[in-house]
């Protein structure tokens, strides 16, 4: 019994492993497609790339937040090289995103 439920868990976060790598893949695809719009002047298209990336972002930030909720009312959650993929994607997604969003301002500031 504990097995198929340690299976069950494991497939669980091999779930939301993938949940919080695909919506955070697309924020950031997102987000790089929004520079290269600015680099070309195209600003008003790089905010809304900004804004549908930001969507794909909140999505993985959920499911993220779930499993901390999770293991925070004691359920414990196990580790996972998937999972450790999944945090370092939602982070670099993360930064990418502000440094992009600088790097868009300073587009303007030339453009001007």
């Amino acid at each position: 019994m504990t097995l198929i439920l340690e299976q069950e868990q494991m497939t669980d976060m091999n779930i939301i492993g993938f949940q919080i790598i695909s919506n955070v893949g697309m924020a950031k695809s997102l987000v790089m497609e929004a520079l290269y719009a600015a680099k070309d002047g195209g600003f008003e298209l790089a905010e809304q790339k900004l804004q549908e990336s930001w969507q794909y972002f909140v999505e993985g930030h959920k499911v993220h937040s779930s499993l901390i909720q999770q293991e925070a009312s004691g359920n414990k959650v196990e580790f996972s090289m998937l999972f450790m993929h999944a945090e370092d994607q939602l982070m670099s997604a993360e930064t990418i995103s502000e440094l992009v969003k600088e790097m868009i301002e300073m587009y303007k500031r030339l453009e001007k």
